[in-house]
């Protein structure tokens, strides 16, 4: 459906890093292997997250946000083939990282589009 480099203050302390890179499809459309745990947090638009976390090893694989319901978010790093993501969008630019350096290529917005 959509991909995006999200620079929010949540993705970069759930990542580790400057943004989160995401792929949002159908959640019917995608198979998970295994079980998920679900830890949901409170978004900056006072919508909640639920990000989901492999319990074995702790990785985060995805995340469930309220304002798209039936829509998940892929972590683009645990693809089974991660050459399928292509960022369409930096979204929340306004809380990136400076040191980061972003694509000039890629449209940006502040906060989410829309």
């Amino acid at each position: 459906m959509f991909s995006v480099n999200c620079h929010c203050r949540d993705c970069q302390r759930t990542s580790g890093g400057a943004y989160t890179p995401a792929l949002f499809v159908p959640e019917t459309s995608i198979t998970i292997s295994g079980e998920v745990t679900y830890y949901a947090s409170t978004a900056y638009s006072g919508r909640k997250v639920s990000r989901g976390f492999c319990p074995k090893c702790g990785s985060q694989l995805c995340a469930k946000l309220e304002i798209l319901p039936d829509i998940i978010g892929i972590r683009a790093g645990t693809l089974d083939d991660s050459s399928l993501f292509n960022p369409g969008v930096d979204i929340f630019t306004s809380s990136a990282a400076r040191w980061d350096l972003m694509n000039p290529d890629i449209p940006k917005f502040q906060r989410e589009p829309g």
